[in-house]
């Protein structure tokens, strides 16, 4: 659930604008979606579900809400793979599977993932979630979520996209987990800290009227959206967004101007040298998530594995999620922030 060093689990925080909890039935066509019997129980606990909901879809999300919902009670001991909430976190993958998370290495197999989740549930006990925004597309599932933790006495709230390819059995074979975790430090151990990627970031200009959404992003696009990412190019990422909001780690709310995200996105590259590959991409009825996996390179180290999934939404919401604590801190640096975090 979270990455840090060893022995010591980071936890992600990404300052973006927190969505407003509703109810299936609230939203657009959801109570006759409900009606329709796929995965009502599901439906219910998430703000939006769409996509292609397949048997292992549904049981996928069956087992995600159990572990955000379930107490962890007393913390599980390092290691122990019998404790109830780390039964119930398994629970989600495959004997066999992957997980990779923000700023580290593929984990592979129960064992492992078991002992990283038992570190993550002493660290933070109180760790829960909701899902938010959840497009199944199949074998594909990106589920949207909004965590909530208690550190050190502050209460932090952070977005994170959970991506997985799905067995038939809906039990996770490859996962792969989006978030940002520098805000963590920003709040808990700001003498340590170092500035923030987008500090200063905001917007400039007239605002743009709200205009038509841009259109649901396309599967034909995919190629020339890579090639525009790895190029650096922040013209056709902004051509293709239109007039849409973006959302990102390091912002408090969207940026809604030309400026505002030309100055995000060249920041970001002034930093960050990418070079990724198309991932999956999971398409619902109003709502594209695509994912863009691979390496980065810039002053605080050289090919880190990273990658960015990109939201397109369906009221003109254009949401990036990823990790900035690695373009701003280097490996020894992690390190000493979350040693710092870890003691009373």
């Amino acid at each position: 659930m979270f990455a840090g060093r060893r022995g010591v689990v980071g936890v992600a925080v990404a300052a973006v604008v927190v969505g407003v909890a509703t109810s299936a039935a609230a939203l657009p066509g959801g109570g006759a979606a409900a009606a329709r019997g796929d995965c009502p129980e599901v439906r219910a606990k998430v703000e939006r579900l769409e996509g292609r909901i397949t048997p292992n879809a549904c049981a996928f999300m069956r087992r995600q809400i159990a572990f955000g919902e379930l107490p962890t009670g007393t913390p599980p001991a390092i290691g122990d793979l019998s404790h109830p909430r780390v039964k119930a976190y398994l629970d989600i993958f495959d004997e066999e599977a992957t997980l990779w998370e923000a700023g580290s290495t593929p984990q592979r197999g129960h064992t492992v993932i078991g002992t990283s989740i038992t570190g993550s549930l002493r660290l933070a006990p109180g760790l829960h979630y909701r899902g938010t925004d959840v497009v199944a597309d199949g074998g594909v599932m990106m589920f949207g979520q909004w965590n909530e933790i208690t550190l050190k006495g502050h209460k932090v709230a952070y977005p994170q996209i959970a991506r997985n390819v799905l067995g038939d059995d809906g039990k996770t074979l490859q996962a792969r987990r989006y978030y940002d975790r520098y805000a963590l430090f920003r709040d808990t151990v700001p003498e340590l800290v170092p500035e923030g990627l987008f500090d200063g970031v905001a917007d400039t200009g007239p605002a743009p009227s709200r205009g038509p959404a841009p259109e649901r992003l396309r599967a034909a696009e995919i190629p020339d959206r890579l090639a525009a990412w790895n190029g650096e190019d922040v013209d056709a990422l902004l051509a293709r967004m239109g007039n849409a909001r973006l959302s990102g780690p390091g912002l408090d709310a969207p940026l809604t101007t030309e400026a505002g995200k030309r100055a995000y996105l060249q920041r970001f590259f002034d930093t960050a040298d990418v070079r990724f590959k198309a991932g999956q991409v999971a398409f619902g009825r109003t709502t594209t998530y695509a994912e863009w996996h691979g390496t980065v390179s810039g002053p605080k180290g050289k090919d880190i594995p990273f990658g960015i999934v990109e939201r397109f939404g369906s009221g003109g919401e254009w949401e990036l999620y990823f990790d900035t604590l690695p373009l701003v801190a280097d490996r020894v640096e992690i390190g000493a922030l979350f040693q710092k975090l870890s003691q009373p």
